[in-house]
């Protein structure tokens, strides 16, 4: 049976990375933990959300909410007073998020098998059985989801082999913060390089000029061979994973994100003027959920050949369905908690892999990153068969926090969570609660008394 707890962890003294972290209890010694990223103020309103969420589940039996993911996610979404306040969108969403990740996670737990693990070795019928198909039946029917997992079940050995030993293609942004000087721009990006990366994100947006001039930096380097890796194998730029990206004669990538700041003209001029950088899309152009907006904007950017990139606000399955329908975006970026938990990412996931748009999931937050590992995992093996075109964000920060934190290896891939009892991978040391947990953790207390 389940009770909850909910935890508010804030990172620093401006309270700007955040999340609402919640453990779903049991009678025995099972435990879930889910958690949905904020940044700062507002947090407290969401941990609010969660426990009205969480309420619903408590004195379920697990098994019973295990044997049906999907109808468990209906059941979950399905107050009408939170939906109200919603529906499916803002507050309660992410708060469903978090909840419906912490019952995932604690499915995988029960089987001693990490998050991507257990779903990858679901029969065709226990995922479509698990997501969530609530309107989107017109972009994708649960008889099309299963055919195509039927497909793709002959590989699925093969991949999971494959990516356990190669890892899974990562990208960094950890040199493209608006902010940083010249300096620091060319040696972090160095050392991503030498790191075995070779797709790089910058942000735009602030001034063109200045964007211009960052970005010659970071292509300067990306694009020179004396700072790749010693043992590095040469890249196929004519192969399937550099296709239409604009890749240089290193094979290395540039991405641009805009994080929302123009209008749908605006957008267009405005990246047209950086397209002697050649980036491969422009992230988050516009308002997320205008896709007429986002249309507009990759018909404008198409003659220079830049693609557009969406999904970390997209606020439920409905934005994206509508997004590939509208033929909006060339790659789908998921976010691991801004949609309700991993029930509706696997609908993302199924619309995406339909469509044939990449999937590059938004990691740029706590926890993020432990997160979507393992959804990209179940995307590769089991969804789509392919990680050839695809990137997971990583962000150097905060991972120390967790119990299993993610990991990349030198060839600037993920490496594949393999332990049986990390589930989610979202577990947080009780040591980082204690002193970080709002507003009685020891480094608040400690604040206060120091302003004091």
């Amino acid at each position: 049976m389940l009770c909850t707890k909910e935890i508010l962890f804030t990172r620093n003294t401006e309270c700007d990375y955040s999340s609402a972290y919640v453990s779903l209890l049991t009678d025995s010694e099972l435990v879930g933990y889910g958690m949905t990223f904020t940044i700062g103020r507002g947090n407290d309103i969401v941990c609010t959300a969660i426990k009205e969420v969480a309420n619903r589940l408590v004195g379920k039996e697990t098994e019973d909410l295990f044997s049906n993911m999907g109808k468990t996610w209906d059941y979950m979404m399905a107050d009408p007073q939170l939906r109200w306040i919603g529906p499916e969108k803002g507050v309660i969403h992410i708060a469903s998020g978090a909840v419906n990740n912490a019952v995932w996670d604690m499915y995988a737990r029960s089987r001693s098998k990490p998050l991507w693990k257990l779903v990858a070795d679901f029969t065709p019928e226990e995922i479509v059985q698990s997501a969530a198909f609530r309107y989107i039946s017109d972009a994708i029917t649960k008889e099309e989801a299963l055919a195509m997992l039927k497909e793709k079940e002959a590989g699925k050995k093969e991949r999971e082999a494959k990516v356990v030993e190669l890892g899974y293609p990562a990208y960094v942004t950890s040199a493209g913060w608006l902010g940083y000087t010249d300096e620091k721009v060319a040696r972090l990006t160095k050392e991503a390089v030498a790191q075995g990366f070779n797709h790089f994100k910058m942000k735009v947006g602030a001034d063109q000029a200045n964007d211009l001039r960052r970005a010659k930096i970071i292509r300067s380097i990306i694009d020179d061979p004396q700072y790749l890796p010693a043992n590095l194998p040469p890249r196929d730029l004519e192969g399937e994973a550099l296709r239409g990206k604009n890749a240089g004669p290193t094979g290395a990538v540039l991405m641009i994100d805009a994080n929302q700041v123009w209008d749908v003209q605006q957008a267009i001029d405005y990246v047209s003027g950086l397209k002697e950088v050649k980036p491969w899309f422009i992230e988050e152009p516009t308002a997320p959920d205008d896709i007429l907006g986002h249309a507009a904007i990759r018909k404008g950017l198409k003659p220079h050949g830049i693609g557009v990139a969406t999904g970390e606000h997209a606020h439920n399955r409905m934005v994206f369905k509508q997004l590939l329908q509208a033929e909006a975006i060339d790659v789908v970026q998921i976010d691991s908690c801004r949609l309700a938990g991993v029930s509706e990412v696997l609908s993302v996931l199924l619309m995406a892999a339909k469509f044939g748009v990449p999937v590059c999931p938004h990691a740029g937050g706590v926890g993020l990153c432990e997160y979507v590992i393992h959804l990209s995992l179940i995307d590769y093996i089991a969804i789509s068969g392919t990680m050839e075109r695809n990137v997971l964000e990583f962000v150097d920060h905060l991972h120390e926090h967790f119990v299993t934190p993610c990991s990349i290896n030198s060839n600037g891939r993920y490496n594949v969570p393999l332990n049986p009892n990390e589930g989610y991978s979202i577990e947080m040391h009780k040591s980082s609660i204690a002193e970080f947990e709002w507003p009685n953790g020891t480094y608040w207390v400690g604040a206060r008394k120091d302003k004091a």
